[in-house]
């Protein structure tokens, strides 16, 4: 029997963290193999080093955290602020897809605040999509899947899109239990907290993510902390009914209309 399994696929070094890393960690818990992939290796973010000792310390971050979750990591496949949605990007993610075989992806949302994340969403939905496509064209061998797939969306580090205006999930899942561990993968990534916490004040890093879950559960009316989600249309991926995020985690979900 094929192991079932959800990708985690996001644009920068400790956004999986930010907000999804809690979710993640459930569904290892129900018995899915995980996936941790960030698209851009993060070269930009830092104010002290160049692009490649950047990039060197972000991805070994990166593993350090992906370690503490069990999950399996996948390299980098563009630069900050070079995640485009063009056919090169989407032709070296489209043969990841298709090895993994999620039947969960955890992804961006279309209405996020930043251009990255946009990018990296529609990469990721594009390349579910590609799974089963015999003619999208690749420079090497890699079979296709049909297996059925869910993409959900996770909400935007800012609360809002580009524009300001809420966001507003979906379903929320009780993230309380993996509160601590997700504080630790975060904290893998100690370049980042040490960018953020000189330019947005001491502790702003962890804290602001805490914050962030804080919200989401006071949005549920039912968790302490969660993490908010939006499902993606079903069409091309698999049935309507399909929804295996709230199939494996049950009662820790709830709806945001019940």
């Amino acid at each position: 029997m094929k192991t079932k399994t959800a990708f985690a696929i996001c644009a920068h070094p400790d956004d999986i963290e930010f907000m999804m890393s809690g979710t993640l960690l459930l569904l290892k818990d129900a018995g899915y193999e995980i996936h941790y992939m960030n698209l851009a290796n993060g070269a930009l973010g830092s104010m002290y080093m160049n692009n490649e000792m950047t990039a060197r310390a972000r991805r070994a971050e990166s593993q350090a955290s992906c370690e503490l979750c069990g999950a399996v990591y996948h390299d980098s496949i563009a630069e900050d602020l070079s995640l485009f949605y063009d056919a090169r990007t989407l032709a070296a993610l489209v043969p990841v897809v298709r090895e993994v075989a999620p039947e969960i992806i955890l992804t961006h949302g279309p209405y996020d605040y930043m251009e990255d994340h946009i990018n990296a969403c529609r990469l990721a939905v594009s390349a579910a999509f590609c799974r089963r496509m015999p003619n999208f064209r690749l420079n090497d061998e890699c079979p296709v899947t049909d297996q059925p797939l869910a993409i959900y969306h996770s909400m935007p580090h800012s609360i809002t899109d580009q524009l300001r205006r809420p966001v507003r999930a979906d379903m929320f899942v009780d993230i309380a239990a993996k509160m601590q561990l997700k504080e630790k993968m975060l904290s893998c990534h100690a370049t980042q907290k040490d960018w953020l916490d000189s330019t947005q004040g001491e502790g702003s890093y962890i804290s602001g993510m805490v914050s962030a879950a804080r919200h989401f559960g006071k949005e549920s009316g039912a968790f302490e902390f969660a993490e908010g989600w939006i499902r993606h249309n079903s069409v091309g991926f698999a049935d309507e009914s399909f929804n295996p995020l709230v199939e494996a985690l049950g009662d820790k979900v709830k709806f945001a209309d019940g």
